[in-house]
C-alpha cells in the first residue's frame, strides 16, 4: 500500500505549530489527516512526523525498539517525574513492566474497585438539587482520592490530599507546555518555574517518606505500593539488565535491588507516574462523557435505561461493570473524541521506513491519537458522538491502530483496566442519581497544552432524577 506524506502549513519561527495547538488542539489534530497519511509538524523548533493512518500508527506503537520513548515530551517527563514504566526507554521497559504488572492483577483490581465505589458514592452524596458544579474539578478531586487510597492504604487527612492535589496539578498543567520552551527559559528564576520545581520536590519528598514507612513496616497492606515493593522478576532476561544507555542513577538503583525487584528510586518513579496518570485522565474522560451526553438526549435516555435496570438508583460496584456495556461504550466513544493522553513523542533508534518515508536515527515521531481517531473514511461521521460504533460487531471491523487512547503493543497503558473500571463506575453512579445540564459560564475548549486533554471550565447544573423512570432522560 502507498501512503501520502505532507508538510503541515502554518509553522512559525521558534514556536512551530504551538499557536494552533494551544488555541484549537482538536481542530488542529483532526485536520492533520487531511494533509496526508504521514505529516510533518513543528513542536517548537523540533521537526516531528505524525502518523495519521492507523497502519502507520500501529507500526509506531508496536515497534517500540525502533520508535523508542523519547523526544521533547518524554525528555521533559523524565526530568520531572522520573523514569517510570510510562516514560522509560525500551532497554528498561520489559523488566519494569513485568515488575509492576502484578499491581494490576484482577484480584487487586477488585480491592481498588471497592475504593472507586466508595469515592463515587461520596461524590454524588455531596451534591444538591440545583447546584452548579465545575465538573472536571469535582471529578479530579474524586479521582485523586481514589488513586491515593489505591496506592496507599494509609489514611490521608484533607490537608495532605490538598497538598498532593496542588502539586500534581501544577506539574501536569505545565509539563506539555514546557515541551515547547527552551531549557534556558525553564531554568530562569521566574515564579512559574519556581512553582513547578517546588511541586516536583514536594511530590518526591512525600512519596519517599511513604516508601520508607512501608519498608520499615514490611507487611502487604493490599495496596499498589505494597505490590510494587513485593514485586519480584524471576525471569531476568538479557534485556532486563541496564545497558550502557541507562542513567547512572537507574543502574545503581537496579543493582542495589539485585535487578529482580524495584529499588526505592524506581518505586518512586512508578508511584509518581500512577499518581499523575490515575487522576487527570479519569477526570478528563468522564467530564467529556458528561458534556457529550448533555448534547445527545437519545444517547442519555439509553444510558439511563441501562443504569436504572442494573443499579436501581444505588451506586455502581466493580462486579457490575460487565453488566453495563452501553456505559462502557459511552466512555470509549468519549475517549475516541477526546483522548486524555493526546500528544506524545518517540524517537527513532535506527534508520527506518515509515509510510514509504525514510527516517534517520534520532527522528522525532509524534503520537497524536486524535489525528487517527477523527480521520475521515476510517470512522463514519468521525466528529459525531456515536457509542454504537463500539458494538462488538462494528468494533471488530476497525483496523489495528484505529483506537489508541491507551496506546498499543507492549507499551499499552498498564493501568487501562483500572482507568476503564473507574470511569465506568463513576459515570454510571452519576447518571443514575443526577441529571447534569451545561450551565452558563462554561468554556469547553481544551486547556492549552495540558498533559491530559480536559475542558477549561465545564459548569453543569445538577438536578435529581427518579431512578425508577428512565424516561426522564428526555427532559
Amino acid at each position: 500500500m502507498s501512503y501520502t506524506t505532507a508538510v503541515t502549513p502554518g509553522a512559525l519561527p521558534l514556536i512551530g505549530h504551538a499557536w494552533p495547538l494551544m488555541r484549537r488542539p482538536m481542530r488542529f489534530a483532526g485536520s492533520l489527516s487531511g494533509h496526508g497519511d504521514l505529516v510533518e509538524v513543528r513542536l517548537g523548533p523540533v521537526r516531528a512526523y505524525v502518523p495519521c493512518h492507523p497502519d502507520l500508527l500501529w507500526q509506531v506503537l508496536t515497534d517500540d525498539r525502533t520508535f523508542d520513548k523519547g523526544g521533547p515530551f518524554f525528555d521533559r517527563v523524565r526530568s520531572t517525574i522520573g523514569n517510570g514504566v510510562g516514560s522509560c526507554p525500551y532497554h528498561q521497559h520489559r523488566r519494569q513492566r513485568r515488575l509492576i504488572q502484578p499491581s494490576f492483577h484482577p484480584e487487586r483490581l477488585e480491592r481498588y474497585a471497592t475504593v472507586m465505589e466508595q469515592e463515587a458514592a461520596a461524590l454524588t452524596d455531596d451534591w444538591e438539587d440545583g447546584q452548579v458544579v465545575d465538573v472536571y474539578r469535582a471529578l479530579y478531586g474524586t479521582a485523586l482520592r481514589t488513586v491515593l487510597r489505591s496506592l496507599f492504604a494509609t489514611q490521608f487527612d484533607a490537608e495532605a490530599v490538598a497538598g498532593f492535589r496542588e502539586s500534581v496539578e501544577t506539574v501536569l498543567n505545565q509539563l506539555t507546555a514546557r515541551m515547547f520552551l527552551p531549557r534556558t527559559l525553564q531554568r530562569l528564576p521566574l515564579p512559574v518555574n519556581r512553582r513547578f520545581d517546588r511541586a516536583v520536590a514536594d511530590l518526591r519528598r512525600g512519596i519517599e517518606d511513604l516508601v520508607a514507612e512501608y519498608r520499615r513496616g514490611g507487611t502487604d497492606r493490599g495496596d499498589l505500593l505494597s505490590a510494587l515493593i513485593a514485586a519480584r522478576d524471576e525471569t531476568a532476561p538479557d534485556e532486563a539488565a541496564p545497558d550502557e544507555a541507562a542513567s547512572d542513577e537507574a543502574a545503581s538503583d537496579e543493582a542495589a535491588s539485585g535487578g529482580g525487584s524495584l529499588g526505592d528510586t524506581e518505586i518512586h518513579d512508578q508511584v509518581l507516574t500512577m499518581l499523575a496518570a490515575g487522576s487527570d485522565s479519569v477526570a478528563a474522560a468522564v467530564s467529556w462523557a458528561l458534556y457529550l451526553l448533555d448534547r445527545s438526549p437519545e444517547v442519555l435516555t439509553r444510558l439511563h435505561r441501562e443504569v436504572d435496570t442494573v443499579l436501581g438508583g444505588r451506586p455502581a460496584n466493580g462486579g457490575e461493570v460487565p453488566d453495563l456495556p452501553y456505559t462502557g461504550q459511552v466512555i470509549t466513544e468519549a475517549l475516541r473524541l477526546y483522548p486524555p493522553g493526546w500528544l506524545f513523542t518517540r524517537v527513532t533508534t535506527e534508520r527506518t521506513e515509515l509510510g514509504g518515508h525514510q527516517l534517520p536515527p534520532g527522528t522525532t515521531v509524534a503520537f497524536c491519537a486524535p489525528a487517527v481517531h477523527r480521520r475521515a473514511g476510517l470512522y463514519d461521521r468521525p466528529d459525531a458522538f456515536d457509542p454504537d460504533r463500539w458494538l462488538p460487531e462494528r468494533a471488530r471491523a476497525l483496523p489495528k491502530g484505529a483506537f489508541a487512547a491507551f496506546g498499543g503493543g507492549a507499551r499499552k497503558c498498564a493501568g487501562d483496566a483500572f482507568g476503564r473500571t473507574e470511569s465506568t463506575l463513576l459515570l454510571a453512579t452519576i447518571v443514575g442519581r443526577w441529571r447534569l445540564r451545561r450551565a452558563p459560564g462554561s468554556d469547553v475548549r481544551p486547556v492549552a497544552l495540558s498533559t491530559a486533554l480536559r475542558p477549561r471550565r465545564l459548569l453543569m447544573e445538577i438536578s435529581a432524577r427518579d431512578a425508577r423512570t428512565a424516561e426522564d432522560g428526555q427532559s
